[in-house]
């Protein structure tokens, strides 16, 4: 279902008149407001209060239209005195309320009542009480936003994997999110370079005995972005071949078919939030020979996986940080063929998507700078970066506090009976056991309920070694 507000219905017109290009129609530049943009998983959507998010720079809030049974998204500035409408709430009539003196928004963006108005007044018809409207879709689970002219987002392919549509009940996907402390373009580049994971990701999804020669190919390229392949494939040839897509200007995937596993991908869109900060939507789309390994990943709990996930990407999160100010300092990537050495093909697709970046002025921010470093401990926030957006780890966080708070009541109540049991010579085994097991629970929680707040330090690669 698409939306827009004060056009016709995308789905309406797609297809019927033209399809345009992502990027604008001037072959020597990609606009980047000229495409479709994931902003959020629509299962960590609230319909009962709005949803602030900033895409390309430009704060954004997110609401359930009622009325329409769409998602909206306007401009987070209400036209009265610029509060942001992500303050706000949905009133009972299911319009979206400004929280500084109550003007109440359609779903199209015009102002529906201005409570200090006279009665009889009009002032909320006029064209400055509206809000700025973007289109927005819903497409395999994600809400996406257009941020460039609505007119042309009818027209403008929505960017989704292919493969998911073409036979849906075959596969399993696990997805994920995070909003990262670097560009989107550093997380593409990052995620085009397979040849980091043996050692990046060493003893969690990778092994350094794997690593060995990559040569890559680039098969076509163009303003829409390029196609590459990697014949002998990851594990040392052991899995097969793999093909690497690139779609502009902000999703990639890796797709794999293997004797073992079946066919897996590795997918990933990076939305541009401002300088230096993107958010991941990392999909694994997975159509496994065997239909057990999909039961298991079915019954596993995504909060939990999520995890597991946020582990991998704090593998690499610190120094790619570092990676893109150490590049600035040397020109940028407009310099990044002679910042960069790059003598063998395993950075055949970093080259390839540095060419494309320069060539189509595809830079979303090309006159700002980075800010100043984070702190380690801001690097390896969780809470903010994913926990605070996501549903699943938002209510298993509040189940694990709500748990341990209940154990540690049982625990305090077991040492206080001791003493008691104690005085008449009566302390049986279960009567010691209890507070210990408890004491021990509620350690374990308190260890897990950390993991929703902030990542590990030293990541695997770095660990010692097992003799």
């Amino acid at each position: 279902m698409l939306t827009q507000a004060r056009t016709p219905q995308p789905d309406e017109q797609f297809n019927k008149a033209y399809e345009l290009a992502a990027g604008g129609s001037d072959p020597d530049r990609f606009d980047c407001k000229e495409a479709w943009y994931p902003v959020h998983y629509i299962a960590d959507l609230d319909k009962t209060k709005p949803t602030k998010f900033t895409l390309l720079g430009q704060d954004l809030v997110i609401w359930w239209d009622r009325e329409a049974s769409s998602w909206r998204s306007f401009e987070d500035q209400c036209p009265h005195r610029l509060a942001p409408l992500s303050e706000g709430r949905i009133a009972a009539d299911g319009l979206l309320e400004c929280p500084y003196h109550g003007w109440a928004f359609r779903g199209d963006g015009g102002c529906d009542r201005i409570p200090q108005q006279p009665e009889g007044s009009l002032a909320h018809e006029s064209k400055r009480a509206c809000v700025t409207s973007m289109p927005t879709a819903e497409r395999q689970g994600l809400l996406f936003v257009y941020p460039g002219q609505p007119e042309n987002a009818p027209h403008v392919k929505i960017p989704i994997i292919e493969a998911l549509e073409e036979t849906p009940d075959e596969w399993v996907c696990l997805n994920t999110f995070r909003d990262l402390p670097y560009d989107a373009l550093t997380l593409l580049e990052n995620v085009l370079d397979s040849s980091h994971v043996p050692f990046t990701h060493h003893k969690s999804v990778g092994n350094r005995s794997n690593a060995s020669p990559v040569e890559l190919d680039v098969l076509e390229s163009g303003k829409q972005g390029f196609k590459g392949f990697w014949a002998d494939g990851p594990r040392k040839g052991t899995l097969g071949e793999q093909h690497s897509m690139f779609i502009a200007p902000a999703l990639m995937w890796n797709d794999l078919t293997s004797k073992q596993f079946g066919r897996t991908m590795t997918v990933v869109y990076a939305t541009p939030i401002r300088k230096g900060e993107c958010r991941v939507f990392a999909r694994f789309p997975f159509k496994f020979s065997s239909k057990l390994p999909a039961f298991f990943i079915k019954l596993t709990p995504r909060w939990y996986s999520h995890l597991s996930n946020n582990d991998i990407l704090e593998d690499d999160q610190i120094f790619l940080h570092y990676q893109e100010r150490y590049l600035a300092a040397k020109g940028g990537g407009s310099n990044f063929s002679k910042a960069f050495y790059l003598p063998t093909r395993a950075d055949a697709f970093v080259s390839e998507f540095r060419k494309w970046v320069n060539q189509f002025q595809a830079d979303p921010f090309p006159k700002e700078a980075l800010s100043s470093p984070f702190s380690v401990e801001t690097l390896l926030d969780r809470h903010h970066s994913h926990t605070q957006h996501c549903a699943s780890c938002r209510q298993a966080l509040a189940n694990i506090q709500k748990i341990r708070f209940s154990v540690a009541i049982l625990g305090v109540i077991s040492w206080a009976i001791l003493p008691i049991l104690a005085l008449n010579q009566q302390v049986p085994l279960l009567s010691i056991t209890v507070p210990l097991l408890t004491g021990a629970i509620w350690l374990g929680l308190g260890k897990l309920e950390r993991r929703f707040y902030e990542g590990r330090r030293t990541p695997p690669r770095n660990l010692p070694e097992k003799r």
